[in-house]
């Protein structure tokens, strides 16, 4: 009895899907894409900082080079317990030998920045120390949800207008929405070594902070909607 009665709950299972996909079939309906884009800024620049005494030659200690970094970036009113991190939680200090009895620390740290003004000075104060070992990492935009979800929106707005166009042109109404599909969205950023991100303004840091500017985060989002006619 039990597997009569569940053969027959599939049975209408199975009707009511193939009569819904027959009616969505037989109707009219208008098949239109839209688009949204948009360009942002980053506010969120990611900068890998390796500091050694190998740098200074020994002349230096990692622990004097720290407290230096440290007293630059406060300077720069950059909120070090917030934006400086150590990479390496695993140990404070690695210690390397070179040349037979020679050790030399070296500290592996992540810094934060919002602006690329911020990053030019935080870059001299770096040379200013003998830091050399400096790399942009990435760049990121701290609102990138909210924008992906607003060009979602707006790419659905876009395709109801052009739909509306059309049907306007064949004198109809159109319908309301019976499909609406996201064909294609994407968030491009530089990522990685500083070499790939296009970063300009380096060319010298001897008088005064580089003027840096970064190329800015394309957002964009394209849907597929079908509209009843």
């Amino acid at each position: 009895m039990k597997v009569f009665t569940s053969i027959i709950a599939l049975f209408f299972v199975c009707l009511n899907m193939h009569a819904q996909q027959k009616n969505f079939i037989d109707q009219p309906y208008i098949e239109v894409k839209g688009s949204a884009d948009t360009l942002v800024t980053p506010d969120r620049i990611y900068l890998d900082i390796i500091i050694s005494e190998e740098d200074t030659k020994g002349k230096t200690s990692i622990e004097e080079l720290e407290r230096k970094m440290i007293s630059e970036f406060k300077k720069l009113s950059i909120d070090v317990e917030e934006q400086l991190f150590v990479a390496d939680a695993s140990s404070n200090f690695k210690s390397y030998f070179l040349s037979g009895q020679k050790v030399l620390k070296t500290k592996h740290y992540n810094l934060l920045v919002y602006k690329a003004s911020t990053l030019g000075k935080v870059f001299k104060s770096l040379q200013n120390l003998g830091i050399a070992n400096v790399t942009l990492e990435k760049t990121e935009h701290s609102q990138i949800d909210r924008l992906e979800t607003l060009m979602k929106a707006k790419a659905v707005n876009n395709a109801k207008v052009n739909a509306q166009a059309m049907t306007k042109a064949l004198d109809q109404n159109l319908g309301k929405a019976i499909y609406i599909s996201e064909s294609n969205s994407y968030v491009y950023a530089f990522q990685g070594k500083a070499n790939s991100m296009q970063i300009r303004g380096m060319s010298s840091m001897e008088d005064s902070a580089p003027d840096l500017s970064f190329d800015q985060i394309e957002i964009k989002s394209e849907v597929l909607v079908r509209f009843a006619l």
